[in-house]
């Protein structure tokens, strides 16, 4: 790690209020020059208030920010990016129908000539930044026909273009395969080597311990550690985020005790929709939680999407114990039995504005009429059902009325999933259902999914985390370009079978079995 005496940045005794609630108080820590500096913490810990500070979003109450050892007062974003600091959420800030280029260059400095720009000049500059972070497609590309990753090197080279000395990356690996990360890493560690200060937050606390030289733990707007490389641990990390040891959900042993086969729930058989699915055919099996394996783009998205109607089969069938069920529209999917919690919970799942117990109870409100006859819903019926949901997923929320919008991460995780806990519902497809949660928020989804399944509902999960898929999942189905290529169970689900699994071609027979 980088000794120099002056940080880069320093926040000293820095405290924010919303409403009376104390999101931050007493925080200090320094951001050195040429090194990672991890950010961690469950959700609604004080990290996202932190950087909206440095961001200029909001302003603090009480404490001193200090760049280059001078005061700053950073009253706007733009003064944030003036001041060098850039800043790239998790849910990025491109414009889609823009080219690489074009978003490379939004809102930089652009050298003009008699009042033009010279994109000639322009293009050089974003040149050199995509080269450095190691871009091979053409800054023409629009941003709509990239993948994730590449995305995300679209928003370092702007960055890079604007001359920033700080970058920070909130969840970057959230949507990216594990080759895809590593290669992510690399471009952190030049990054870094060359003298840039990187902001990692992320809630894959592995990458955390592997990349950064410096980790600040928050919990309830506190700093409760501030560590060098080495000095925390996995476990050590964990217990500074909840204040305790969280014990990992043992792969549930019912599946494993029961003397006879179990009953087949769900089946998909032969299902196709060129070119993300390829004849894929796997069985959901009672009181199980079958996992979905696979890089990013394997086609694990597109076959729930299948299942759940929101695409539409090209050939193959699903049955639902044993009957074939009609999945031609999202409609259909749900009145035959299937959910599908989406990985982008904000944009494809949850309605913001709308209330928790809206949220929640939206599928089933015609049973929440005040009298059948009449489209009016009974305020009390709403009200009992949803903080059932509430208290048995631990939904930490200010009351049932409250916009879903001001919950953290997990809660509106947990939100969407209550949707589904109905009796209608058969089997159940989540879709990364940990992804930007926090570890103690992951234990309790984990939990929810675990008692979901103990129910009899048909459950799979979709997951790009090896540790989820095998610590969560009875048996994983492993997908690569569209293709089943094998299937893992109990103590065989392990990193190396997933990888090998997740880039095989080809397809023997009997592997589908």
């Amino acid at each position: 790690m980088p000794t120099d005496t002056v940080p880069l940045l320093e926040v000293t005794s820095l405290s924010k209020h919303f409403g009376g609630a104390r999101a931050l108080s007493d925080v200090s820590l320094q951001i050195h020059r040429g090194a990672v500096h991890g950010l961690v913490g469950a959700n609604g810990a004080g990290k996202s208030t932190l950087i909206r500070c440095l961001a200029g979003v909001v302003a603090p109450d009480e404490g001193e920010i200090r760049l280059n050892g001078a005061p700053i007062t950073i009253g706007s974003p733009r003064a944030a990016e003036q001041a060098g600091l850039a800043f790239i959420h998790q849910e990025l800030n491109l414009v889609p129908h823009f080219s690489s280029l074009e978003n490379i260059l939004l809102g930089a400095r652009k050298d003009t000539r008699l009042g033009l720009i010279n994109w000639r000049e322009s293009r050089k500059a974003a040149q050199a930044a995509a080269s450095r972070v190691g871009m091979t497609f053409s800054l023409d590309k629009r941003v709509d026909e990239l993948s994730v990753a590449e995305q995300w090197l679209v928003m370092i080279s702007k960055a890079l273009v604007s001359n920033s000395a700080m970058i920070a990356m909130d969840e970057p690996t959230a949507s990216l395969s594990d080759t895809e990360s590593q290669r992510l890493f690399r471009v952190i560690r030049d990054l870094a080597a060359s003298g840039v200060a990187i902001l990692y937050v992320s809630h894959r606390l592995d990458e955390v311990l592997e990349l950064s030289d410096q980790i600040t733990v928050f919990r309830d707007g506190r700093v409760t550690h501030n560590a060098r490389r080495g000095e925390l641990n996995k476990r050590g990390l964990i217990r500074a985020i909840v204040g305790q040891d969280v014990e990992t959900i043992e792969r549930a042993p019912k599946v494993a005790q029961l003397d006879a086969v179990p009953d087949v729930v769900f089946e998909a058989i032969g299902v196709t929709r060129l070119p993300a699915v390829k004849d894929v055919s796997f069985e959901v099996r009672a009181g199980e939680v079958l996992g979905i394996g696979g890089l990013v783009g394997a086609g694990r998205t597109e076959l729930a999407r299948l299942a759940a109607g929101a695409d539409r089969l090209e050939s193959g069938s699903f049955r639902l114990h044993g009957k074939q069920i009609d999945t031609r529209s999202v409609y259909s999917a749900v009145r035959a039995g299937v959910g599908l919690v989406p990985e982008e919970r904000r944009s494809q799942g949850l309605m913001l504005d709308k209330s928790v117990a809206f949220n929640m109870n939206v599928g089933v409100l015609r049973s929440l009429r005040a009298m059948p006859a009449f489209p009016f819903l009974s305020a009390g019926k709403v009200r009992r059902r949803s903080r059932s949901l509430m208290d048995r997923l631990q939904v930490k929320a200010r009351s049932t009325t409250e916009p879903v919008r001001s919950l953290s991460g997990g809660n509106q995780q947990k939100v969407l999933i209550a949707r589904w806990l109905t009796p209608r519902v058969k089997v159940l497809f989540l879709d990364e259902p940990s992804r930007g949660v926090d570890i103690g928020a992951r234990h309790e989804i984990h939990q929810a999914i675990r008692d979901l399944a103990d129910t009899g509902v048909g459950t799979v999960v979709i997951s790009s985390d090896v540790e989820e898929l095998s610590t969560l999942c009875d048996r994983v189905v492993v997908l690569c370009e569209g293709r089943l290529t094998g299937e893992l169970s109990g103590d065989d689900i392990t990193e190396e079978a997933l990888i090998e699994l997740s880039y095989a071609h080809t397809v023997s027979s009997g592997e589908h079995s």
